[in-house]
């Protein structure tokens, strides 16, 4: 399993040479550099430990700096596990870059919702409102019935007013679409979770088992030189 952190840039849409519109979300992934490697026989899983995006040493304490020095590296802002079945040839102070995916991959992409506060019934759940007419009594979004008489309380997991959004989200089987190295960008399908400049994480798809589809011949905006 392959994995990157990045951030999402916003959403744009790209064609094919043949007039196919996709519409893809940029993500920018900056180097993740490997802080710790972790086996089975002193962690009890394998897995690599990426840091992504420097911070100022100001902000770190000293086990931060302690660990990243292991890596000869800045601290980092955001700091994730990559798992595998197998170890891969990754080595701590190690880069991992965008073009460690290519284009036609399918990926998932988890992200953290855009927050909406508190919210009723009817945004958070899609619940029909109540009747709207003056006699129909004083009350036209109220999350209605709470349960029946016996028992009485409320049911666990029973679909009430609070906070909506700001969760951990999971889009799968998206596929990239393209790979540009000197821009350490990524153009995924389709749309991903977060607003723009949210932290995203980019790794092989779960349910996929590896499958990799045709690339896309992209249309170039290149400026020809004059002649």
């Amino acid at each position: 399993m392959k994995g990157i952190l990045g951030r999402k840039i916003g959403m744009t849409q790209v064609f094919t040479t043949d007039g196919k519109l996709i519409p893809v979300t940029v993500v920018e992934a900056t180097p993740n550099v490997v802080l710790q490697k972790k086996t089975t026989e002193t962690d009890g899983y394998n897995a690599i430990q990426v840091g992504f995006e420097d911070k100022r040493e100001k902000l770190a304490n000293k086990p931060e700096m302690g660990h990243v020095a292991k890596a000869n590296t800045a601290p980092k802002r955001f700091i994730r596990e990559f798992r595998f079945d197998e170890m891969m040839s990754y080595e701590v102070g190690q880069e991992i870059a965008v073009d460690t995916f290519t284009a036609g991959e399918v990926v998932d992409v988890t992200g953290t919702s855009k927050g909406k506060g508190y919210a009723g019934t009817i945004k958070r759940f899609g619940h029909s409102r109540g009747p709207m007419g003056h006699g129909a009594g004083p009350v036209h979004r109220h999350a209605g019935s709470m349960g029946p008489i016996a028992p009485n309380r409320i049911a666990p997991g029973k679909k009430l007013p609070g906070h909506m959004g700001a969760a951990t989200r999971t889009v799968q089987n998206l596929e990239i679409v393209a790979v540009y190295p000197e821009k350490n960008v990524l153009l995924i399908s389709g749309s991903v979770p977060g607003p723009k400049k949210g932290l995203v994480v980019v790794k092989s798809a779960v349910k996929a088992n590896g499958k990799v589809n045709e690339a896309a011949d992209l249309v170039s905006y290149e400026a020809k030189e004059a002649e």
